[in-house]
């Protein structure tokens, strides 16, 4: 079955860098555009950064340009989102998504 497995969450201060990575299985990684999104509390979710089948494509939310890139290893199904210069305001749960699929998520917090 599709599986979508995010890690690399944790709590760290602000200013700091984290980065995340989905890995994917069940589903034909590699033709299928990917991306990330996040969900604070209280708030929809939002699209973070994507990135097309390739890799050659991104794009970001604006709140997040310069400071996160998306990346991807078509080789081992893996979606990465290096965060750096972390703000409080990029607190919330982390989700990759491909195609229809949701993975579960990872908590992202940044202390001030």
């Amino acid at each position: 079955q599709v599986q979508l497995v995010e890690s690399g969450g944790g709590l760290v201060q602000a200013g700091a860098s984290l980065r995340l990575s989905c890995a994917a299985s069940g589903f034909t990684f590699s033709t299928y555009a990917m991306s990330w999104h996040r969900q604070a509390p209280g708030k929809e979710r939002e699209l973070v950064a994507a990135i097309s089948s390739t890799g050659g494509n991104t794009n970001y939310a604006d709140s997040v340009k310069g400071r996160f890139t998306i990346s991807r290893d078509n080789v081992k199904n893996t979606v990465y989102l290096q965060m750096n210069s972390l703000k409080p305001e990029d607190t919330a749960v982390y989700y990759c998504k491909g195609y229809i699929y949701w993975g579960q998520g990872t908590q992202v917090t940044v202390s001030s």
